[in-house]
C-alpha cells in the first residue's frame, strides 16, 4: 500500500470500528502547545519526537481555521516541510514552517493551524491482522505576529474589558479584546459574595477559549439568573506563548441589560 492510499485509509476507518478490535497508541508529540511566528522570520521550526516503540508515519499540513481540510484542500500562506516523513522510535525531527509572504494585517496577529497526522506502521508479518490502528490528527495554533506591535504580548490578558451583561434568561460574562494580540484562555470565573460560577472549557490545553484580537465573547455562566450584588471579580486563566498558565483578576462594573 502507498503513502497516499494509507493517509486515505487512515482517515476513513471509523466506518470499521465496529468490526474488528482497535489498537490506540499515539506515539508523536509536538514540542510546545502553540507555535509563535514573527512575521519577518524566514521560517520557524517545531520539534516533533516520536515517543512511541514503533516508526511513525507523518503527514503535516498548515489551514487557515477549518479542521476538515485535508492536505489537499487546506489553505494557508504557510507550508511545513517536510510534508510527509517517517519517524524511528525515539527519533525527533525538525519541522520547518514558512511564510509565503502573502499579505497579512499589519496591526494585529493572524491565526492559522499546524495539522500532524501520525499514522501507524502496517501490521508486521505473524502479528494479529485483525485490529484496526487508528491515525491520530494533532491541529496547534500558528500565531503570525507583525513586528511592530505596540506593546509586549505578555500585557494583552491584563487589558481585556469585562462586565456582566443579560443573556437570555440570566447574565452571562462578556470579554472584549481591544488589543492586537490573540489570547488564549484556560478558565474563566465570577467571584461574588463567596460564590463562585466558573465557566471552564472542556477542550484539551491545546485548544483552549481564544479571543481574537478585536473579538467580543460572552461566557455564560450556569445558575446566574440574577444580577449578583457588588462587589464582583472576574478570575481568569491565560495560555502563555510557552503554554504556562497565568492568572488574572478584574473588577466588574454593575450588570448592564435585564434577561427576557
Amino acid at each position: 500500500m502507498n503513502i497516499k492510499t494509507r493517509l486515505t485509509v487512515a482517515a476513513c476507518v471509523s466506518a470499521a470500528m465496529l468490526l474488528c478490535p482497535l489498537t490506540a497508541d499515539a506515539g508523536v508529540i509536538i514540542h510546545g502547545t502553540r507555535v509563535i511566528y514573527p512575521a519577518e522570520r524566514q521560517e520557524v521550526i517545531v520539534r516533533l519526537e516520536n515517543k512511541g516503540t514503533r516508526p511513525a508515519l507523518v503527514q503535516t499540513w498548515l489551514d487557515d481555521g477549518d479542521r476538515y481540510s485535508t492536505a489537499a484542500t487546506a489553505k494557508a500562506p504557510l507550508s511545513a516541510s517536510p510534508p510527509i516523513f517517517r519517524i524511528e522510535p525515539h527519533q525527533q525531527q525538525a519541522l520547518r514552517l514558512r511564510y509565503s509572504g502573502e499579505p497579512l494585517p499589519a496591526d494585529r496577529e493572524s491565526l492559522f493551524w499546524l495539522n500532524v497526522l501520525e499514522v501507524p506502521p502496517s501490521a508486521a508479518k505473524g502479528e494479529d491482522n485483525n485490529q484496526i490502528e487508528l491515525a491520530f490528527r494533532t491541529r496547534l495554533r500558528v500565531f503570525v505576529r507583525p513586528q511592530a506591535l505596540p506593546y509586549p504580548v505578555a500585557s494583552a490578558a491584563s487589558r481585556l474589558q469585562w462586565k456582566l451583561v443579560a443573556h437570555q434568561r440570566g447574565y452571562a460574562l462578556q470579554a472584549t479584546n481591544p488589543t492586537p494580540y490573540h489570547v488564549s484562555l484556560a478558565s474563566v470565573e465570577l467571584l461574588s459574595a463567596a460564590k463562585r460560577f466558573a465557566k471552564a472549557p472542556n477542550q484539551s490545553a491545546n485548544d483552549s477559549l481564544l479571543l481574537p484580537a478585536g473579538d467580543v465573547k460572552r461566557f455564560a455562566l450556569p445558575l446566574l439568573r440574577e444580577c449578583p450584588p457588588a462587589p464582583t471579580r472576574v478570575e481568569f486563566t491565560s495560555v502563555s506563548d510557552f503554554g504556562a498558565r497565568v492568572r488574572h483578576s478584574a473588577a466588574l462594573p454593575a450588570c448592564t441589560g435585564q434577561p427576557s
